[in-house]
């Protein structure tokens, strides 16, 4: 397959290429249609997805039978106080890919986020749940996912959550510099989720984009944690002597207000591609081992 990959030097875009560059991760090979891969990575500074006529020019010329959309802006905080650079990168650039692919045949497949749901549910959320997002960070994505819907009928819509990955900066790697710098630290106890390791989400992704199984897919690890429980975990195995205390939101604010509860059902996978997503705690050792 020739594949597009935006975004490409974020966690889950730097992981992708390396799975289609070795021909698979530790929980398995790809497919054999995907063997041998011809892939072509781009991020910002040589492809801007907000510039549609430059976007649909890529396309027209790539001749790709699947881009994948990594490219995102996801600091949620700084959403709030840039909007216009958010629904740039969140909402138009899918928008944009979506025009082209739909213009060129090519199947689209977009990565968009638990924040699209206000966390009002009592427990995971299925991919038939209305969104209703409480963020302009969700805001966004659901309107790049709606573009996206809208736009082109080959569509693969792949939402996840708490992501961390070996490129670049997540709850992870904070939390053990702050371990590393302090006696203590403070970490809410009242927002509940999915930690995915990024290698667990890019199998899946690969296991489903060959198979013409479009539609909108929840791609989590498995369990249900407060970001409390995550830290407490990832200072255990680092055998760093930090105590871990919890604290509540409203003790922590943020410019954005995060999903109380935003878990993730991953029915879609489940009953299509398979889920074989592992447990949060044990992706979570298999992570550390590495680093």
């Amino acid at each position: 397959m020739r594949i597009l990959i935006t975004g490409c030097r974020g966690q889950l875009g730097t992981e992708l290429q390396r799975q289609l560059a070795e021909g698979g991760s530790a929980l398995g090979p790809l497919e054999e249609r995907l063997q041998n891969s011809d892939v072509t990575a781009v991020d910002i500074d040589s492809f801007d997805l907000a510039d549609r006529e430059a976007v649909l020019a890529f396309l027209d010329e790539g001749s790709y039978d699947m881009v994948i959309n990594c490219a995102a802006f996801t600091n949620v905080n700084a959403c709030e106080s840039e909007q216009d650079a958010a629904f740039a990168a969140n909402a138009l650039g899918p928008r944009n890919l979506a025009e082209a692919c739909a213009s060129t045949s090519t199947a689209l497949m977009h990565v968009s986020t638990d924040y699209v749901f206000d966390g009002l549910a009592s427990e995971p959320y299925r991919e038939y749940d209305l969104p209703s997002p409480i963020t302009v960070y969700g805001k966004t994505k659901l309107a790049g996912e709606l573009a996206v819907r809208e736009r082109c009928a080959n569509h693969y819509i792949i939402r996840t959550a708490w992501l961390y990955g070996a490129k670049g900066t997540n709850f992870v790697k904070t939390i053990l510099k702050l371990a590393r710098e302090k006696d203590e630290i403070k970490v809410v106890n009242d927002q509940l989720g999915n930690p995915t390791n990024a290698v667990d989400l890019a199998h899946h992704m690969l296991k489903i984009a060959p198979s013409s199984r479009y539609g909108v897919y929840h791609c989590t690890g498995a369990g249900v944690c407060s970001w409390y429980d995550f830290a407490s975990e990832i200072v255990r195995l680092s055998g760093l002597e930090c105590r871990v205390i919890p604290c509540t939101t409203e003790e922590y604010p943020t410019p954005a207000k995060r999903p109380a509860f935003s878990a993730l059902d991953n029915m879609m996978l489940r009953l299509t591609a398979g889920d074989e997503m592992r447990g949060w705690r044990e992706a979570l050792a298999d992570y550390m081992a590495a680093l």
